[in-house]
């Protein structure tokens, strides 16, 4: 295999599991150093062992992406090591049922789970690396997102009628979308790329078969669509698109609502206490 990523500097969230675990390992082969992101230290550790063990160049990171203070510190401990991140790719998150909540749950902050896992987070994690991005050339955001998409209900976001799982997913993933495409108007496409993707339907991760119980794609479909974005010079000047898996696609109407995605923008400012898109 050649290796295109060679001094390339590639940060994957959600890397101690399913679709992270694979890339860490895709990337590792393709000569990227990676910023690994986990949860749990001893997944976390296990995994660097194992890709050091092959010659790869491995940073850790903590955090508990339902503690937005855990994301500001891993963002400024990042920043502190200087380690020149050129490729972020957001992809820590949690489904729409086991084993997270199947119910409604809040984080500390009182914000909806899923959508402060799977939004707010990574949004927070974004604006604070955008200017480590943008000092490197080329740089790219990857948004893992999902088919699975529902329109914002402006009006109750925090999901407290009518909650389920399922709506509380969806919505997140269309938010991260959302996120995703203004990001990429706010800066040119050589300077900076921001897509997100379908990686693949109910792949054979831990999240799906605790919801489902089965699998329809592979692993290594997610694996190759997402690794694509990260490292195909085709797709070096392309920005603001959605794909599904490897086919550019269209993402929910909502997501492409100038006026959504602004007061989406002003509202997650408001959450989060700090701009993001700046």
């Amino acid at each position: 295999m050649t290796k295109p990523l060679v001094d390339r500097t590639i940060l994957i969230t959600g890397a101690t599991d399913g679709l992270g675990r694979g890339l860490a390992h895709d990337l590792a082969r393709r000569g990227a150093q990676l910023i690994l992101h986990g949860r749990r230290p001893d997944a976390l550790a296990q995994l660097a062992d194992e890709l050091r063990s092959s010659g790869a160049t491995v940073h850790p990171v903590l955090a508990d992406f339902a503690e937005l203070d855990d994301v500001r510190a891993a963002a400024d401990d990042l920043i502190g090591r200087q380690l020149g991140i050129e490729v972020l790719i957001n992809n820590a998150g949690i489904g729409a049922g086991a084993p997270a909540p199947v119910t409604r749950a809040t984080t500390t902050a009182g914000h909806e789970l899923r959508f402060a896992v799977n939004y707010l987070a990574p949004a927070l994690l974004t604006a604070r690396l955008l200017p480590v991005l943008r000092t490197r050339p080329g740089a790219r955001i990857i948004n893992v997102a999902s088919a699975g998409q529902q329109a914002l209900d402006f009006t109750d976001l925090m999901l407290t009628r009518q909650y389920s799982g399922m709506r509380a997913y969806c919505q997140s993933k269309l938010a991260l979308i959302m996120f995703g495409f203004d990001l990429a108007d706010r800066f040119p496409a050589d300077q900076l790329t921001v897509n997100s993707l379908h990686p693949g339907s109910y792949m054979p991760t831990k999240m799906v078969l605790n919801f489902v119980g089965h699998s329809i794609d592979t692993l290594e479909t997610g694996i190759n669509a997402t690794s694509r974005l990260a490292h195909d010079p085709a797709l070096a000047t392309v920005t603001g698109a959605y794909f599904d898996i490897k086919r550019l696609a269209k993402a929910d109407p909502q997501a492409y609502d100038p006026t959504a995605r602004t007061h989406l923008r002003h509202l997650t400012e408001q959450l989060l206490g700090e701009p993001i898109c700046a």
